[in-house]
């Protein structure tokens, strides 16, 4: 499926683009674009007789060209010269993604509507052309990862209006020039030549990664609040000195009391599991760092863990006390640790709190709970439930999260996120849901979200924490899942089937896109992933959705398209209109399906099933 074949399936989805292709091209733009036609070739599709409706090209009801969207088309060698310019009515002009070399042609002068300009990922080289600062109406800009080379200008300042300006991963020189543009929200030059300081006009807007991979001098002291000039050398090594003095009597200090400690304790200091798993205070006492399993009111249920199924015995509840351990994360409903065994089994053990339900009530759940058995789904091979300790035990997958995956490491040393895997991924995601779904017309997971769902060693999806959110207060953490809610949720407690949908749904676009949604992720700033999608459409062009990971996979466009479909229709407002999961499911299986024909692999590879990590290694 070419671009315009996704712009027409956009406008069915969101009514949002304009009726473009009912304009018949003019004279001028045909000829023009006939002629770019010739000079590129490539794998641009261009059927028909009206260049209006070939592919990533948008007319204006004249039939005037307003957009020419054609990002990795394989075009080689340089832009053609005297042929783009003559689209005077082009605003959008994304050719990013190719191997165009050479420079900028000297006729793009003659783009003075033009408001967004992609070339990122080319070979383009040469300086910066002058007449590119004179086209006053760019908002957006983006020449990185090309060899652009020569000085930054400071005639980018003419651009009054330009909110994001990308030069990163170029060969540019010299300083970076005092640029004072005040709409100017995103900025990238790192990973060029330059040197010199940094204008501190820039220092106080962009973070540290926007200069980072030159020979640049660190941001100077910023004069304080009252206007006194920035510190002295005398004060700062005063300041200095004053630090390591303090450094010094504070390693003294806990030299001194871990001497004293270590002469006054009669046990050794419990392991991190043993600890935490302690109530304050035990039948009006202290119950200090005694393992739960001393405890002598109650005995005979707080030495007791169940387990489900087929679960290998192999430890008890003292072993389980015992592990070292380490803290995975704080989530909603619990901390979560990793408890290594001294019979080297290791296990997953979180710890609830804020549990509104009785303990018969959180019983009976997590019994249900423990009968699940998909190879989608993180078991829950064991649980303890006192008055004072509620702890669950899980198979311990190394991998960790998708969302870590997804928006973790964004450095060069990244492992691309390739688009077969993602597709086994949303498949392996939407068995487990729709194994919990088959179990009862009300059953729901409740808490469908990219960090809920760990990865295997060969990167299968299981999705963890079923069944937890009918058990906590409905204040838990309502922020950190408000991106993936459906709009008719109110109470985290009660999330139906078509709830869970919708967070699928939101759960494929971030899959898809690389975005994290809204308040997904605590220190880092997400978007409403189906209100941007609707507006990166509307404002630039459908494969702006993609994240740039997935660009380069061509053969699989018509794939990605149809997975972009499905996640757009789980995310409808009205429940009625979101799919069943089963269909959900059937439609992801199938694009599995092509994508595995595609690429010459069985289908039953995407699915295998994983190892049992609760066996000793």
């Amino acid at each position: 499926m070419n671009p315009i074949t996704l712009s027409l399936f956009f406008l069915l989805s969101f009514s949002l683009l304009p009726p473009a292709f009912s304009a018949v091209a003019t004279e001028t733009d045909t000829s023009a674009l006939t002629a770019l036609k010739s000079a590129l070739g490539g794998r641009w599709n261009t059927t028909g007789n009206n260049a209006c409706s070939w592919q990533g090209v948008v007319c204006d009801p004249a039939g005037q060209v307003t957009e020419l969207h054609l990002p990795a088309v394989g075009f080689l060698g340089p832009i053609p010269s005297n042929i783009i310019g003559n689209l005077t009515s082009l605003y959008f002009l994304s050719l990013r993604y190719n191997a165009f070399s050479g420079s900028i042609p000297s006729d793009f002068a003659a783009l003075s509507k033009l408001k967004y300009l992609y070339l990122q990922h080319n070979r383009l080289s040469g300086p910066i052309p002058g007449f590119l600062f004179n086209l006053s109406n760019l908002i957006r800009v983006d020449l990185s990862e090309n060899r652009f080379s020569g000085g930054i200008s400071n005639g980018f300042n003419n651009l009054s209006i330009l909110s994001a300006l990308f030069l990163q991963n170029n060969q540019f020189t010299g300083e970076i020039p005092d640029l004072r543009m005040s709409n100017l929200k995103e900025f990238n030059v790192s990973y060029n030549l330059l040197t010199g300081i940094v204008p501190e006009q820039l220092c106080s807007a962009f973070p540290s990664t926007a200069f980072q991979g030159n020979s640049l001098t660190a941001c100077p002291f910023k004069p304080s609040s009252n206007g006194k000039k920035t510190l002295s050398s005398g004060a700062i090594a005063g300041i200095v000195i004053g630090s390591v003095v303090a450094l010094l009597a504070l390693l003294l200090l806990i030299f001194f009391c871990c001497c004293r400690r270590k002469k006054t304790e009669d046990q050794p200091t419990p392991t991190p599991i043993e600890a935490v798993k302690q109530p304050e205070v035990e039948n009006g006492q202290s119950s200090g760092a005694a393992p739960v399993s001393k405890s002598k009111a109650g005995s005979s249920i707080d030495k007791k863990l169940v387990f489900f199924g087929n679960t290998p015995r192999v430890f008890d509840l003292d072993d389980l006390l015992k592990a070292s351990a380490e803290v995975l994360g704080k989530g909603n409903y619990g901390t979560t640790y990793k408890a290594a065994l001294e019979n080297g089994v290791v296990v997953v053990v979180k710890r609830l709190k804020e549990v509104t339900a009785s303990e018969k009530e959180l019983k009976d759940k997590l019994e249900e709970i423990g009968k699940l058995e998909n190879e989608n789904l993180v078991a829950l091979r064991g649980y303890h439930c006192s008055p004072n300790e509620k702890l669950l035990v899980y198979d311990y997958l190394p991998m960790g999260s998708l969302s870590a995956f997804l928006h973790g490491n964004k450095g060069s040393g990244r492992t691309p996120f390739n688009w077969e895997t993602r597709c086994t991924i949303a498949l392996g995601v939407a068995n487990g849901i729709t194994y919990i779904h088959s179990k009862h017309p009300t059953s729901s997971h409740g808490n469908i979200r990219s960090s809920n769902i760990l990865l295997s060693n060969s990167f299968e999806a299981r999705v963890s924490e079923t069944g937890l959110a009918q058990l906590a207060n409905p204040s838990a953490g309502p922020t950190r899942v408000a991106g993936y809610r459906a709009p008719e949720v109110t109470d985290p407690r009660k999330v139906s089937q078509k709830a869970d949908i919708y967070s699928f749904g939101v759960f494929l676009l971030e899959l898809l896109t690389g975005k994290a949604p809204t308040h997904a992720l605590l220190n880092e700033e997400g978007v409403d992933l189906p209100r941007w999608v609707q507006s990166v459409v509307r404002e630039e062009w459908a494969t702006e959705v993609f994240d740039m990971e997935l660009l380069r996979y061509q053969n699989a466009e018509e794939e990605m398209v149809q997975l972009l479909q499905l996640a757009i229709d789980c995310c409808a407002q009205y429940p009625d209109n979101r799919p069943s999961m089963t269909e959900v499911t059937d439609r992801i299986e199938e694009i599995c399906r092509s994508t595995a024909k595609a690429s010459q692999e069985p289908l039953s590879d995407l699915t295998s099933d994983g190892e049992n990590n609760l066996r000793p290694s």
